[in-house]
This record gives structure tokens, sequence and C-alpha cells, in this order.
């Protein structure tokens, strides 16, 4: 018995906190990252268009695009909802009358931004995890004979990757 409580007695100083036991393991962390796009079409507001003045009428707006860093992307313009517009002439309405419009993918005016069918083209990039802003251009061609209105239309811009 006396072996017994020495052996407990120095077993009890030699570890300042009594007896200690561990066991340790790992574990993996993982996640996924997955490819994203979120995408803004900002309003293009023509302003005033004189039909008498001989001069096209030119406006500009912007398309705000953020995809996962790496994610390749293309965005796609339909033809618009007013009744007979194609992606070839747009239209804009006052419920009666249609004034023709169209998009463009740069400042030269000579590429449709629609869906890539016909003579379309879409504008496409790669993601870098910030905001990419992407230039619209619009043109009414000059000498429309219309009546005096405000024509709208609406189109959709979406994002594929």
């Amino acid at each position: 018995m006396r072996i017994i409580r020495h052996a407990a007695l120095f077993l009890a100083l030699a570890s300042p906190c009594g007896l200690a036991f561990a066991q340790t393991d790992s574990f993996t962390v993982t996640a996924e990252v997955i490819k994203a796009c979120n995408l803004t079409a900002n309003d293009l507001d023509f302003g005033n268009y004189n039909p008498l003045s001989g001069s096209d009428l030119d406006g500009t707006s912007t398309i705000d695009v953020t995809c996962t860093n790496g994610t390749s992307y293309a965005v796609e313009l339909t033809a618009g909802t007013t009744a007979g517009g194609t992606l070839a002439t747009r239209l804009m309405t006052d419920t009666t009358n249609t004034l023709q419009y169209n998009l463009y993918t740069s400042a030269a005016r000579t590429t449709v931004w629609g869906d890539g069918t016909g003579a379309s083209a879409t504008v496409s990039g790669t993601g870098s995890g910030t905001l990419q802003t992407l230039d619209l251009y619009g043109r009414i061609p000059a000498l429309q004979n219309i009546p005096v209105g405000t024509y709208t239309d609406s189109v959709t811009a979406e994002v594929t990757f």
C-alpha cells in the first residue's frame, strides 16, 4: 500500500496539473467557389429627336457586369418589346407610331449588339471579381417622318457564363 501511495505522490508531483492526457486529430476544410455573375443595365435616354435636322441622334449608356474572377461571360441584348422590332431594326413606340433605332457594341456604330444571330454580336469578357462597365452605343437614324410624342421600348440584357 505504501508503494502505491509513493507512486501516486510521485506522479502528482511530476505534473503540475496532475495527470493529463491528450489525443490529436486533424480535419479537412473545403469550399467550392462557383461561377457567378451580376448584371445591371442602365437606361438609355436619347433626349430630343428632331426628325427635320438631317442628322442621326446618338446616345450612350452602360451595362455593369460583375463576375467571379476568371469566369468567361457574354452579354446579349434582345430586339426589344415593340411589335415589329428586330435586331436589325429596333423600334420604339408611342403606342400608335414607331421610331427606328439600334444599339451597337462600339462608338463606330457598325456592329449591332444583339444575341449573336444574324449580323449581331454579343459582348464578351472575363470576370475579375470586380465591377466591369460595358459601353453601349445607340443611334436613331435621321429623317424619320413621325409624329410628335414620347417613344419608348424595353430591351432585356442577359449575361451567360
